[in-house]
C-alpha cells in the first residue's frame, strides 16, 4: 500500500485545440461545434426525462396516486413547466453557472469557492457548508447508479408499446445494453462522442415535433403555460399535488450536469443549447403528452411512446435507446470526474486513471469506479425491474443535490460578490422553498425506494469524511517520524552522519520542505549514501483546474548553494495529471546547482503500512474503514509517471 496522504486522481477538462480561422464565419463555426458537442454530452440526462416523467406522475400503482382528471392534467403539466423553468433555467443556467472556479463548475467547484471565500467569514460556517457540499457530491454517486438503470429501462420499455408480447424481454435487453455500455468505457468516448451531438439533435427535433402533433390535437393544453394552473393545483389540491411533486422532479434530473460540464463547453454554449433547442423540445413533449392524456386517460400507460404514430414507434424505441445510452454515458463520465476531483481535494484515495484520448485530457476511465457502477446498476435493474419503480429512488438524489447547490451558490454570492444579505435572502428564499418542497415530497417515498440514494449518499459521505480525517492523522504521525529537514541537512553538513557521496540525481517525493522524506532518512542512516544532486519534490494540488506554466515550479536551495540538496514545489490544478519526470525537465540548471541527470535519475517513494492503534483518534470502525479504503489506492509510481526501473520504495509503519 502506498502513502495514503497522496489522495489524488487526475481528471481533466478537454484541451483539444479549437479550429483556427479568420473572420466571423470561422468564429461562428467554432461556436456551433461547441454547442453541438454540448448537446451530445450535457443534455443527455435531462433530455430523456420526458420518457418517464408524466408516466410516473399518473402511475396507478404509486402509493400516492394522482387521479387522471382534466384539472389534474393541467395542474401537473403546468407544474412540470414551471419546475423546469425555475430550477433549470433560473437556478442553474441564469444563476449557478455564474459561480465558476476558473471556468469549472459543479458542486465540487462550489466547495472550493466556499473554502476560498467563506474562510474570511467564519470557519464553523465554512466547515458546515463544505460538509453539505461533500454530501451533495455523495448523492451524485447515487444519481450515477440510478440514471443508467432508469434511463435505459424506460427506453427499452417502449418494446411493450410496440409489441406487448416482448414485455418479458425488457429486463434482459436492458441488462445486455448496460453491460456493453460499461465494457466499452475502457475504449473511451472519442469516436462515439462525435456521434453524440447529431443523435441528440435528432432526438430533440423528433420529440419536439411529436409534441407539436399532440398539441395540435388538443391546443387547450397550452393554457398550462400560465402559472395560475400550477399554483391552483398546489393550493386547491395540495394533498394530491404534494405527492405529485415526487414525480414532477424527474423533469429536472440532469440539471446538475449543465453546471458540472461548464468547464468542458463553457457557459455560453450550454446556455444557447438549452434555451434554443433542449428547453423548447422537452416542454413541447410534455405538453403533447398532456394533450394525449386529456384525449384518452388510458394513455397514461406510456404517453411518450403513444404520442408517436404507429409507423414510427420502432424507430423511436431505437432512438430513445441511443439517447438514454448517451444520458448514461454522460453520468458515468461525471462519476469519473467527481471521483477524481474529490481525490484531488483529499476526500478520496488516489485511484488508477486511464486517459482514453490523446487530444482530450478530460476523457478518462477509472476502472474501479466503472466496475462498481456496473454491478450497482445491474443490481438496480434486476431488483426494481421497471422505470416507474426506480423513479421513487431517483427523485431523492436529484432534489438533495439541487437544494445543496442552491444553498452553496447563494452563500458564495454573498461572500465572494459582496451581495447584501437581504438581497441574497430575497433571491434564495423562494428558490430554496421550491427545492425544499420537492425534498419533502420525496421523503414521503422513503419506504418505497427513496431510501436508496440516501443510503448510497451517506455511505459515500462516510467514506470521504473518514478518508479526509485519516489523512490528517497520518500526516501528523509522519511529521513526527520524519523530523525537521533543516536539522537533518545540518547533520549531513557537519559530518555527524557518515555518508558516501555518489554521482547521479536522486528525487525524493515529500509533502513539503519542513520535514525529511522517510526514504531519504532511511537511505542516509541505513545505507550511508547520498547523491550529488538531491531533489526533494513536493506536489501541491491547488483549488483551480489548471496551473499556468510560469507558476508550475518553485525552487528553494534550503539555505545552501553548494551541497546539491534543494527543494522543488510542483503545483498542479485538480484537473491536471502530475507527470513528475516531464515536469522536472522544465527546471532551470542555474537554480538547481548544476544540470541534473534526469534521464538516469533515481526516484524514491515512502511506503506506509497502516495499523490500527490504541490512540482515540477515530472510532474503531472508522479506523477499520480508513485502512480498508487505503487498499484501493493506486500505485504511486504509475500515478506520478515514474520509471519503474529507476524507482525505489522504502517502507515504514504508522498507527492510526
Amino acid at each position: 500500500m502506498t502513502d495514503p496522504r497522496h489522495g489524488a486522481a487526475p481528471d481533466g477538462g478537454p484541451t483539444a485545440r479549437q479550429p483556427e480561422g479568420h473572420g466571423p464565419g470561422a468564429h461562428d463555426a467554432v461556436r456551433l461545434a461547441v454547442v453541438i458537442g454540448a448537446l451530445g454530452v450535457v443534455f443527455g440526462d435531462i433530455g430523456t426525462s420526458p420518457i418517464y416523467t408524466l408516466q410516473t406522475v399518473f402511475n396507478p400503482s404509486d402509493p400516492h396516486p394522482v387521479p387522471v382528471s382534466t384539472d389534474n392534467v393541467y395542474g401537473v403539466v403546468s407544474l412540470v413547466f414551471w419546475s423546469v423553468t425555475t430550477i433549470v433555467t433560473v437556478t442553474y443556467v441564469l444563476l449557478a453557472m455564474r459561480a465558476d472556479n476558473d471556468g469549472e463548475g459543479g458542486i465540487m467547484a462550489l466547495i472550493t469557492l466556499v473554502h476560498r471565500w467563506g474562510s474570511q467569514r467564519g470557519r464553523r460556517t465554512t466547515a458546515v457548508l463544505a460538509a453539505l457540499g461533500v454530501f451533495g457530491a455523495s448523492l451524485f454517486f447515487g444519481d450515477s447508479m440510478i440514471t443508467p438503470a432508469i434511463s435505459v429501462l424506460s427506453a427499452v420499455e417502449g418494446l411493450k408499446v410496440v409489441e406487448p408480447s416482448l414485455e418479458s424481454a425488457v429486463v434482459p435487453v436492458t441488462a445486455v445494453i448496460i453491460v456493453l455500455l460499461f465494457l466499452v468505457q475502457r475504449r473511451g468516448t472519442a469516436a462515439v462522442g462525435r456521434m453524440f451531438g447529431p443523435v441528440m439533435i435528432a432526438w430533440f427535433v423528433v420529440i419536439g415535433a411529436c409534441g407539436v402533433v399532440g398539441i395540435i390535437d388538443h391546443p387547450a393544453i397550452l393554457r398550462a403555460l400560465s402559472p395560475t394552473y400550477a399554483v391552483g393545483f398546489l393550493v386547491g389540491h395540495f394533498g394530491t399535488a404534494f405527492f405529485a411533486l415526487a414525480a414532477v422532479v424527474l423533469s429536472v434530473t440532469g440539471a446538475e450536469a449543465l453546471y458540472a460540464d461548464m468547464g468542458h463547453f463553457g457557459r455560453r454554449a450550454i446556455t444557447r443549447g438549452w434555451m434554443f433547442l433542449v428547453f423548447p423540445a422537452c416542454i413541447l413533449s410534455y405538453f403533447g403528452q398532456g394533450a394525449l392524456i386529456l384525449a384518452d386517460p388510458r394513455n397514461i400507460s406510456s404517453p411518450f411512446f403513444l404520442l408517436v404514430p404507429h409507423w414510427g414507434r420502432w424507430p423511436m424505441v431505437l432512438l430513445a435507446t441511443a439517447a438514454t445510452v448517451i444520458a448514461s454515458q454522460a453520468v458515468i463520465t461525471g462519476a469519473y470526474s467527481v471521483t477524481s476531483q474529490a481525490a484531488k481535494l483529499g476526500y478520496l484515495p488516489r485511484l488508477r486513471i486511464a486517459h482514453t484520448s490523446e487530444s482530450t485530457i478530460g476523457q478518462i476511465y477509472v476502472p474501479w469506479i466503472n466496475w462498481l457502477l456496473m454491478v450497482s446498476v445491474l443490481t438496480l435493474v434486476f431488483a426494481f425491474r421497471s422505470s416507474t419503480a426506480l423513479a421513487f429512488a431517483f427523485g431523492m438524489a436529484v432534489t438533495g443535490t439541487i437544494t445543496i447547490t442552491t444553498l452553496l451558490f447563494f452563500y458564495v454570492a454573498h461572500a465572494k460578490w459582496r451581495r447584501p444579505l437581504w438581497l441574497v435572502a430575497l433571491g434564495a428564499g423562494p428558490l430554496l422553498l421550491v427545492d425544499l418542497l420537492f425534498v419533502a415530497a420525496n421523503l414521503t417515498k422513503l419506504v418505497h425506494g427513496a431510501w436508496l440514494p440516501l443510503l448510497i449518499g451517506l455511505t459515500a459521505f462516510t467514506v470521504m469524511t473518514t478518508w479526509q480525517r485519516g489523512r490528517k492523522i497520518v500526516t501528523a504521525a509522519r511529521v513526527r517520524d520524519e523530523g525537521p529537514l533543516p536539522e537533518f541537512i545540518e547533520r549531513l553538513r557537519s559530518g555527524e552522519v557518515s555518508t558516501l557521496r555518489v554521482p547521479g540525481t536522486a528525487v525524493f517525493l515529500n509533502r513539503g520542505k519542513d520535514t525529511t522524506p522517510l526514504a531519504m532518512r532511511a537511505n542516509v542512516e541505513h545505507n550511508h549514501v547520498r547523491h550529488d544532486h538531491v531533489v526533494i519534490l513536493s506536489l501541491e494540488t491547488e483549488p483551480v483546474p489548471r496551473v499556468p506554466a510560469d507558476r508550475r515550479l518553485v525552487v528553494d536551495d534550503l539555505g545552501y548553494t553548494d551541497d546539491g540538496i534543494f527543494h522543488v514545489t510542483a503545483r498542479f490544478g485538480y484537473m491536471e495529471t502530475p507527470d513528475v519526470p516531464s515536469t522536472l525537465t522544465a527546471l532551470d540548471p542555474a537554480l538547481t546547482e548544476g544540470p541534473l541527470q534526469l534521464d538516469r535519475a533515481s526516484y524514491f517513494l515512502s511506503k506506509i503500512e497502516l495499523r490500527r492503534g490504541k490512540a482515540p483518534t477515530m472510532a474503531p470502525w472508522r479506523k477499520r474503514l480508513f485502512i480498508a479504503t487505503s487498499y484501493i489506492t493506486a500505485d504511486a509510481a504509475e500515478y506520478f509517471g515514474l520509471p519503474r526501473d529507476r524507482t525505489v520504495i522504502m517502507g515504514s509503519q504508522i498507527d492510526v
